[in-house]
């Protein structure tokens, strides 16, 4: 792991980051604490990841991250984009991450003002950059993990791409949080913001988890080489081992392809938007949208107003019969009446019923 400058490491590091180093700015340490502490579980520890980055830039420049200008962070945007050469997306959570520790020293008096108010951030491309995988690339990694000799590879496949979780989600189940629910089998889940949801088992993946739990009552569903819980990087690898068997060829395959895959193909397949966004679990179906890959596909039938009607035109009821404007019903309708006054419930002309009235000189 890459040593940390002194002085630099959060006071709220999480587990695996090592023991964190005290801070020699007393100001500085209280600021790291109180942003950090308004997360928890994953969040915190991504946003402690990406203020490390700061920190870190900070640290080699001899910059005091509470004395930073505007024009300091500026440079930094452009670090991390020319040198680093991160992806828009990653670029701008980064800056946000900035943007909110500057934010909470303002709301905590330890400056005045924020200097990451006017820095400009990447614009983020509306479509996803991850590609899923087409239906037979996703067959093929099914296939690939059933017949894996590692037990838990068709269970990671089938949990990533049939019900959707997140990685985290995924590696953080455990044997105990296997249960049933009005007599179907669920998945006790364990997502964003530490909210826990019961997933529906479909069958399959209720053997593929049985397969990988192999008998255990206790421990995590999901294991490594070491039979210890498997992590992200575990699981990373092992998808990239089942790629390479089933000819799966791409660029750069990690976890989140496979419920990218899962969204899109509930989307190919014409699932409502709204249902879409409930199985994957969106706060926002903006989110869900940024996966619907077909949205501009020109066939993909969807209802326009630019073409013409193709329903039958209304009968003229002006040239209906005797007998069926007899048949309608008594409807309120405008008649101009030569010894009409003005009424509150009919204005200058009043209103009458259709029926019952005769034609003036009659």
């Amino acid at each position: 792991m890459r040593a940390q400058p002194e002085g630099m490491t959060s006071l709220l590091a999480p587990t695996g980051f090592g023991e964190p180093v005290p801070s020699t700015d007393p100001r500085l340490s209280l600021a790291i604490a109180a942003y950090l502490a308004r997360f928890k579980g994953q969040s915190r520890l991504h946003t402690d990841s990406d203020l490390r980055v700061f920190l870190d830039w900070c640290a080699v420049r001899d910059l005091d991250p509470l004395a930073a200008a505007r024009r300091d962070l500026e440079l930094y945007v452009r670090w991390l984009q020319e040198t680093r050469r991160y992806k828009p997306s990653t670029v701008s959570r980064r800056t946000s991450v900035i943007a909110g520790f500057y934010r909470t020293c303002v709301i905590d008096g330890a400056l005045e003002h924020s200097p990451a108010e006017y820095v400009r951030r990447p614009t983020v491309p509306p479509e996803s950059p991850t590609l899923g995988l087409t239906h037979l690339q996703f067959e093929a990694m099914l296939t690939a993990g059933r017949e894996s000799a590692n037990r838990n590879d068709f269970a990671l496949v089938a949990m990533l791409g049939l019900l959707g979780l997140r990685i985290f989600e995924a590696t953080g189940t455990d044997v105990t949080d296997l249960g049933e629910e009005h007599g179907h089998r669920v998945l006790r889940v364990v997502g964003k913001g530490t909210r826990v949801v019961l997933v529906p088992l479909a069958p399959a993946v209720g053997r593929a988890i049985d397969r990988a739990v192999d008998g255990r009552a206790t421990g995590p569903i999901l294991l490594n080489t070491r039979d210890a819980r498997m992590d992200r990087h575990a699981a990373t690898r092992r998808l990239r081992h089942l790629a390479s068997t089933a000819g799966v060829r791409l660029p750069r395959m990690h976890p989140h392809m496979l419920r990218h895959t899962f969204v899109t193909t509930m989307l190919d397949a014409g699932v409502d938007l709204r249902d879409v966004q409930i199985a994957a679990r969106h706060a926002d179906p903006r989110t869900t949208m940024l996966y619907d890959r077909a949205r501009k596909n020109l066939d993909r039938p969807t209802p326009t107003t630019s073409s013409p009607p193709t329903w039958p035109p209304a009968p003229n009821r002006r040239c209906a019969p005797a007998d069926e404007r007899d048949r309608r019903p008594p409807q309120m309708c405008v008649i101009r009446r030569p010894d009409a006054a003005f009424t509150p419930q009919g204005g200058l002309f009043g209103r009458v019923p259709r029926q019952g009235w005769e034609k003036p000189g009659s």
